[in-house]
């Protein structure tokens, strides 16, 4: 959430309006998405959350319309997603506020399993995750684990899973769970997400953060930054050096 908002807030502006399926999922991303948007000096301009399944968006669409913000942020999943990017798209051919470069949906859960189901409405939108199979994006080593990129980053993160535990395991045969943070201690693993790291702090992983644009049934890279340390309670953020001092307002 925060290399997203970092990159999109200087492009497109800090007024957001979020959107979520109604499940903890949902809460707690918005959560920190209305932090981070009062730290970049926006607005959280609406905050709607839909029932699981739930694909009527009219109402979704409507306030949408009449708030007019810099962004939407979609944490809806499955098919009340796909409809919002449905209905989304038909707004932007009648209002060109609400086009893809100009007012783009921001998602944190689409990957390239679901684009086909988006049947092009999603063309131009932009997600984030910690891999998309993208052919014409950077090197991120993968080469040397496998030839083939994985189609997706749940096959790149189970693939990265089972390896790091067979190479810990290899190293180190009799561990236990108590051994692992001295186990994970300087130790980066290869996989295809490319090299990453345990944190032992946080049992997190330090993943890449890739931004990509939706393109048909696949993505194309916008940025890629490697070796992002995990930061699951945002203890090391530093607003400033996020999105700058914050500007003064004149009042009277």
């Amino acid at each position: 959430m925060v290399p997203l908002l970092a990159y999109v807030v200087p492009r497109f502006g800090a007024d957001g309006f979020l959107l979520g399926s109604n499940y903890i999922w949902g809460w707690e991303t918005n959560r920190v998405a209305r932090d981070l948007i009062a730290d970049a000096g926006g607005k959280v301009l609406g905050e709607r959350y839909l029932p699981l399944g739930e694909v009527d968006v009219a109402r979704l669409i409507a306030e949408v319309q009449a708030t007019r913000p810099d962004f939407i942020l979609n944490n809806l999943i499955g098919p009340s997603s796909y409809a919002f990017i449905a209905a989304y798209a038909e707004l932007g051919r009648r209002d060109p506020h609400f086009r893809p470069e100009r007012c783009p949906i921001l998602s944190c859960n689409l990957t390239e399993c679901e684009l086909p189901a988006l049947n092009g409405a999603g063309d131009g939108h932009l997600s984030v995750g910690p891999y998309f199979h993208d052919t014409s994006g950077a090197d991120r080593g993968a080469a040397s684990v496998s030839s083939v990129m994985p189609a997706s980053s749940f096959e790149a993160a189970a693939y990265a899973s089972v390896r790091t535990l067979a190479e810990i395991l290899t190293r180190n045969p009799g561990a236990q769970w108590t051994d692992l943070p001295k186990v994970f201690a300087g130790t980066s693993f290869r996989t295809p997400l490319g090299d990453i790291a345990i944190d032992p702090q946080t049992q997190h992983a330090t993943l890449p953060v890739q931004i990509g644009r939706i393109d048909g049934t696949s993505f194309k890279t916008v940025t890629l930054t490697k070796g992002v340390a995990p930061d699951p309670y945002l203890s090391r953020y530093d607003r400033t050096e996020t999105f700058g001092r914050p500007r003064l307002r004149v009042v009277s």
